[in-house]
Parts: structure tokens; C-alpha cells; sequence
């Protein structure tokens, strides 16, 4: 959430932080502004709605400007508005800030009584007044900043600037991200590393806790005590460009046909190009952890990449034998886990920045759990405080409902079972060699699902005026039904519920007319029989079934209306991988129908980094 950019050098920078700004969209926006540093004056550009309104605006910007910051606002305080929109300023400062200042309506009242007029509804604009009001005191900004920090509560990242000082930023970080671009007589800065790859490869990652002074030729780092720190310099891979739809309509649909390399890379890394029998537990990040003192496992998450864990349950419960509990990262501090030295910890995400999870990865260090993550972004925030992360390596993923990354989060969580099961003596080598098999036929059977997406549209147009929809599924397909109810509900804006088929008669099927589509998945695995038995139980009570199964399976095709035809393998862990691509074309189909926002569906954002 909110995307931050900016810039101070040699360059004209109201342009190119729009730009850095647009490669920020992904994290999800209602609003957008600019500010620069003009011979006179902070100049401001401010917009509703989608970033090229801002780009109209850009005009009221001196061209010249060498100094300047953006944000993408997603609205926590007050609603969308101009006036709402970052960057706040006032009486020569200016700042823009990602994260929840809690206790900003005590401040904001101290503020008022003092005599502040407020020209936003904005949790934000408490830390601007501040900044101002303790400037005042001895016109320094340096400790106008340091004594603003202790003032405030909350999980934040701030940018500020003055006209009193031109040249001079001051960054804040304590949880959310932010990231130095360091270049030559000139500096940048950014909520992601992606928007300052264009201009350089040196980055350096802000820890919490810290507090930063920019200039075009100085980067000072310390922490909130005022201990001055050495920053860490990373050197990251150069991006030649900005992800690009290809011919696709959508990025989401780019990003379901790129599933099948994701999976041949994935393998490929884990096997060698030639496919041998073993696993490369580097690779995988297993030799990094005290396998041997590990007990228990909890999975955390937050949205799909937690629905991804429920399924590394089946896995690990099954094939590694160790008790693993699955955990929505937003609720996992709050019921006082049971957590020791034994206890590792999976964090799942595909940002590696989501608030919620990175808090849980800091609970559980103190507690002294091992941490591993699965993560598609290198340097954030959660591998940086992991012992050991299995990288999905699926490049970019732009749309906000999760696709490609799902898919890798489930692969790598089967790779990592294989390994620990193996590692434990409990995955012979023989065994190792037959799931290897198994694992090579996966990204063509992918493909074939895949090829099925003119029927499923043809399907779609049968149902996309519904306003609600079940999603059932037993075993392993019980979470595919969680992510394809998730998908469908996030795109369209149908309302959409997932449950375990046999849960149907516990309460959802009170429900179930001949209005509402149920879709319900039915591969051949060990649940088949029992998963026919609970569409029979729609079907008697009038309910519209679609089922997800065997294109060949007459018998589920006797009890449904329609089937999404999904191929088969044998191997029921990844024949999950293989349901869920038909419902990702079915919620993808019918969001087009409906004509709605499908890469950045209103009110989401890709990264969550507020709580």
C-alpha cells in the first residue's frame, strides 16, 4: 500500500518521480500527488483516482525542479480527496507517509487546542504540524525530526522536506518499507527497490528504527537514539524494463499463462537442468536451518498465500509426519501461540513486505522460533530477518489478485516437504525419484489447462450476472475452493465462500437454490466418491452446479450444469495445482463480462503494509 518516490540531484524530477510512481501502482492507490522543491516555493500536484490524472497535472510543476517526493495514497483516514491525497504541506514543509499513526487523534487534539488548522481528515497531517511546530523552536530540522519520532505510535514511513532547508530530506522508517537508490551528485528514494532500478542497482534497505538524512551527495544513517550507523550497500540485478502486458488484455491473464516457466524454472533450479533424482537443499534453504531441533511448524499468512499454507499442511502433516498449524498472520500474536526454539516458523508471502506477516516474523524471534520464508521478492523485509528463504523466482506479478505466485507458493512448499521428508528418512530415494517424475509432468498438464480457456469463457456467460456462488472442495481441493471463491470475490465483486464439501450440510446449504452457482471441485483422488455424494446433495435441492473435474468424468458431467475441464494426475498434492488454474480463468472470464478493474480491483492493494 501507498507508494513512495522521490529524488534530489542534478536532474529535473517531476517526471521521472510520476514515473517511478506509476511502477508503484501495483501496490494498490485511490490517489496520487507530487511536490518539488521551485526557486520560491514547495509546488504541489495532486489527483483522484488513477495516476494519469496526476500526469495532467504535472504542468503546474517548475520543470527545473531538482527536488522533489511522490506518494499513491490508499485511503486508511479519511476517504479519497484531493485534499486527503499526499503529499501534505504547509507553511514550507512537506512530507508523505505509508503506514497508521494511532495515536494521532490524541495528537491532533493537543495540535487543535494549540490553534493548527487541519486541511485534511488524514492521519498523516499530524506529523507535518509537528514537524513545524518543534522547527519553530530552534529552526532546526535535524532535531525538529528527532524529537517528532518518540511523539508518535504506529507502524509507519515518512518523508520530509522543507523550504527552509532546500536539499536536505529527512526519511523515517519503523515498519514499513523504504529503500535508498544511492547514484552519483544525486539520490533516491522509494517504498519499493522496483521504481529506482531505472536509475541504479545500489540500494540500501532501511531497518526499523531508523532515521535518515538525504542530500544529492550525503547519506547520513542513524537510529532514533541518534547512534550514527553504517549502512549495509546492496547491489541488486539490473531490470532492463517495466513489466509489459505482451498482447495480453490484463496482467493477470499474462501472469496465468507465464505459470507453466514458473514451474519448469522452479524444478529446474531444484533438480539441475538435467533432472536428477536429488533435491538441492540449498536451493530449497533447508541447510540453513537446526533441522534437527525442530518439532513443530506453524505457517503464517495473510489472503492467498495463507489459503497456500493450508495446503503445505496436507503436505507436511502426510509426507514429514511433524504437527503443523496454518495461521492468518493478523490474528497470530494475538492468540498467544505456544512458540520455543523448536518451533519454525513459515512465512509466506509473496511481497516479502506484508505488515501483518512481518509482524508475526518478529514475534515468533523473540520467542526464539527459526524463521524460513517463501517469498518472490529478494531483499525485502521478511527474508532480511529470515535464517533461510526459498525464492519463488516467478518475476514480477502485477495484478493484485495472486496467480503465479500462488502456484509457487504451493510448489515450493511440496519441494520443501520432499526435502524435509527426505531429510528425515522418511522419503526413500526411490520415493524421491517417483515424485520427480511426477513433478516433470506438471508444467504441460498446466498447459492444458490452460488451452481450456475459450470453453470456460463460453461457461462464464452463463453465470457472471450472479450475485453470489459457492465453492466446494474435500481434502487438498478444500483450499482450492477457499482460493477460487477468494479469486472470484476479488476480481468481480461477486460474493463468493469456499467450504469443505462436507460442511455443506453444518450450515451453507440453507443456501442453496436454483440461483446460486456452486462450484464444485471433483478430481479423481481418494475423496471422489464423497465429493459426488455432496453434489448430489445440491442437485436435490435445485442448486446450479459447476464442477471442475476430468474432461472425460461422465459421471460428474451427469450431475452438473457445466464442468470447467481440468486435467488429471495421479498425484493428488499437485493435482491442487492443477484445479485451480481452470477457476483462475473461470473468476478472470467472468470479472471481464462484468467489466471491472481486473489488475487493480477497487479497494485492494498488491502490498499490504499498513495493519
Amino acid at each position: 500500500m501507498c507508494g513512495i518516490m522521490g529524488y534530489v540531484g542534478k536532474q529535473s524530477c517531476a517526471k521521472m518521480i510520476y514515473d517511478g510512481l506509476k511502477k508503484l501502482e501495483y501496490r494498490g492507490y485511490d490517489s496520487a500527488g507530487i511536490v518539488v522543491l521551485g526557486d520560491t516555493k514547495l509546488e504541489v500536484a495532486k489527483s483522484v483516482g488513477k495516476l494519469f490524472n496526476l500526469e495532467a497535472e504535472l504542468g503546474q510543476l517548475s520543470p527545473t525542479a531538482k527536488m522533489g517526493m511522490g506518494h499513491t495514497r490508499w485511503a486508511t483516514h479519511g476517504a479519497p480527496s484531493v485534499a486527503n491525497a499526499h503529499p501534505h504541506t504547509y507553511d514550507g514543509f512537506s512530507i508523505i507517509h505509508n503506514g497508521i499513526i494511532e495515536n494521532y487523534q490524541a495528537l491532533k487534539i493537543s495540535l487543535l487546542e494549540a490553534g493548527t488548522v487541519f486541511a485534511s481528515e488524514t492521519d498523516s497531517e499530524v506529523i507535518l504540524h509537528l514537524l513545524h511546530r518543534e522547527y519553530a523552536k530552534d529552526r532546526s530540522f535535524d532535531k525538529a525530526v528527532s524529537r517528532v519520532i518518540p511523539m508518535l505510535e504506529g507502524a509507519f514511513a515518512f518523508a520530509a522536506m522543507t523550504i527552509e532547508e532546500p536539499g536536505v530530506f529527512y526519511l523515517v522508517k519503523n515498519s514499513s518499507p523504504l529503500v535508498i537508490g544511492c547514484g552519483v551528485h544525486e539520490n533516491f528514494f522509494a517504498s519499493d527497490a522496483l521504481a529506482l532500478l531505472p536509475h541504479t542497482q545500489e540500494m540500501i534497505f532501511l531497518e526499523d528504527g531508523q532515521v535518515v538524512k538525504i542530500t544529492a551527495d550525503e547519506i547520513e544513517l542513524r537510529d532514533f537514539s541518534g547512534k550514527l550507523l553504517q549502512a549495509q550497500r546492496k547491489i541488486l540485478p539490473k531490470v532492463d524494463s517495466a513489466p509489459e502486458k505482451n498482447g495480453f488484455r490484463h496482467f493477470m491473464l499474462k501472469e496465468i499463462y507465464e505459470q507453466p516457466a514458473v514451474i519448469r524454472a522452479t524444478l529446474e533450479k531444484v533438480f539441475g537442468a538435467s533432472g536428477a533424482a536429488s533435491l538441492d537443499e540449498s536451493a530449497i534453504g533447508l541447510s540453513a536451518l537446526p533441522f534437527d531441533t525442530i518439532k513443530r511448524i506453524h505457517i503464517v499468512g495473510c489472503g492467498t498465500a495463507y489459503l497456500a499454507g493450508t495446503l503445505g499442511r496436507y503436505f507436511l502433516e502426510k509426507w514429514a509426519q511433524i504437527p503443523v498449524s496454518v495461521d492468518l498472520a493478523s490474528e497470530f500474536r494475538y492468540r498467544s501461540p505456544y512458540l520455543d526454539a523448536g518451533t519454525l516458523i513459515i512465512a509466506m508471502t509473496q511481497s516479502g513486505e506484508t505488515l501483518d506477516t512481518l509482524a508475526s516474523v518478529k514475534f515468533a524471534k523473540q520467542a526464539g522460533c527459526p524463521i524460513y520464508s517463501i517469498c518472490n521478492v529478494p531483499f525485502s523485509a521478511i527474508p532480511r530477518g529470515s535464517e533461510a528463504t526459498f525464492y519463488m523466482n516467478a518475476g514480477p506479478e502485477v495484478g493484485v489478485a495472486s496467480t503465479k505466485a500462488f502456484v509457487a507458493m504451493v510448489l515450493d512448499l511440496f519441494l520443501f516437504t520432499l526435502a524435509f521428508g527426505h531429510k528425515k528418512g522418511l522419503i526413500s530415494q526411490a520415493e524421491l525419484e517417483k515424485q520427480r517424475s511426477y513433478l516433470q509432468r506438471l508444467p504441460a498438464l498446466v498447459e492444458q489447462a490452460i488451452e481450456q480457456q475459450s470453453s470456460i469463457e463460453q461457461i462464464a456467460l452463463r453465470y457472471f450476472e450472479a450475485t453470489n456462488s459457492l465453492f466446494i472442495g474435500r481434502g487438498n481441493s478444500c483450499s482450492i475452493a477457499l482460493e477460487g471463491a477468494l479469486k472470484l470475490k476479488e476480481i468481480s465483486y461477486i460474493h463468493a465462500e469456499g467450504y469443505a464439501g462436507g460442511e455443506l450440510k453444518h450450515g451453507p446449504i440453507a443456501l442453496v437454490d436454483e440461483h446460486i452457482p456452486i462450484i464444485a471441485l471433483a478430481p479423481k483422488d481418494s475423496h471422489y466418491e464423497k465429493m459426488l455424494s455432496n453434489i448430489e446433495e445440491v442437485k436435490a435441492r435445485g442448486g446450479r452446479v459447476i464442477g471442475v473435474g476430468g474432461k472425460d468424468d461422465k459421471r460428474l458431467a451427469a450431475l452438473c450444469q457445466d464442468v470447467l475441464a481440468c486435467p488429471q494426475i495421479e498425484q493428488e498434492d499437485l493435482q491442487a495445482i492443477l484445479s485451480v488454474i481452470p477457476l483462475q480463468l473461470f473468476a478472470y472470464s467472468i470479472a471481464v463480462l462484468r467489466g471491472t478493474d481486473i489488475d487493480q480491483p477497487r479497494n485492494l492493494a498488491k502490498s499490504v503494509t499498513v495493519e
